[in-house]
């Protein structure tokens, strides 16, 4: 009896497990279904429409035997226009003795000769620049002779004529002497990079400003008194020029390099 019973509950089980096992697999085709089925919806109406567009091409077949009716057309032919009628004028015979009509004379017209064209280009007049004026300046550099002894050297130079002619001059004087003068010893003993800010008169004074670059003269104080020297002989080579007053930046000082005076207005005697 105990074996019967255990066959029972085992028989119930294995019924339990394929049951289930059922279940999860209608469960299992159902989510594929509701996954793909807009997928076989689509493909789905696709067949129909296939289906139903094969049906519509047959019934859209003429049979053989039938023929379309012959399509007549009648041209309606429009009455020929009467010819235009043309008058001839008919001339009776002169009478004897009569005088002839006279005939219509046969004007004849030429065309108009064309107007002479009339050039109104005008040339335009040759511009010719004025020659641009000039005058001869006084330029002093630095000149060391065979002794060793520092010297000015005098030169002359065409600056043209304008608004500035003193700082025209020191601008001269700045660029330096020619390969043929340096070739003479004659030096700009002035530093480099040295520019003329001002340069104006007030009575027989020049005050000439330069920019920074003055204050630094790689030759010691030899070089100070030849580079004022070379400024004060040059600037006071015009007739209402007596003395000059060295600034630097616009501003008075009152030593250059080791105890040089440059507070007040410095002349040719002071060398």
């Amino acid at each position: 009896m105990a074996g019967k019973k255990t066959n029972v509950k085992i028989k119930s089980k294995n019924a339990q497990v394929i049951v289930i096992f059922w279940l999860i697999f209608i469960i299992i085709i159902i989510s594929i279904f509701m996954v793909k089925f807009p997928v076989i919806e689509k493909n789905f109406k696709l067949f129909k429409t296939r289906i139903t567009a094969a049906s519509n091409a047959e019934e859209e077949i003429l049979p053989l035997d039938e023929e379309e009716p012959a399509v007549t057309v009648t041209v309606q032919q429009q009455p020929a226009r009467p010819a235009p009628q043309t008058q001839t004028q008919t001339t009776e015979p002169a009478k004897p003795g009569a005088p002839e009509p006279a005939k219509p004379a046969a004007q004849t017209t030429q065309p108009a000769a064309p107007a002479p064209k009339t050039s109104t280009q005008t040339q335009p007049a040759a511009q010719t620049t004025p020659p641009v004026q000039t005058r001869d300046r006084s330029i002093y550099y630095t000149q060391v002779n065979n002794d060793g002894q520092i010297l000015h050297s005098k030169v002359t130079r065409r600056v043209p004529v304008s608004d500035s002619p003193m700082q025209d001059s020191l601008n001269v004087l700045l660029k330096g002497p020619t390969a043929e003068e340096l070739s003479k010893g004659i030096v700009n003993l002035i530093p480099q990079n040295t520019r003329v800010l001002s340069a104006t008169v007030r009575g027989s004074t020049a005050y000439i400003s330069f920019s920074e670059d003055f204050l630094f003269n790689t030759f010691g104080v030899e070089g100070y008194v030849a580079s004022l020297r070379q400024i004060v002989w040059t600037v006071t080579e015009f007739q209402n020029v007596k003395d000059v007053q060295i600034l630097i930046e616009g501003r008075r000082m009152d030593y250059l390099g080791e105890g040089i005076w440059i507070g007040s207005p410095i002349n040719r005697q002071s060398f």
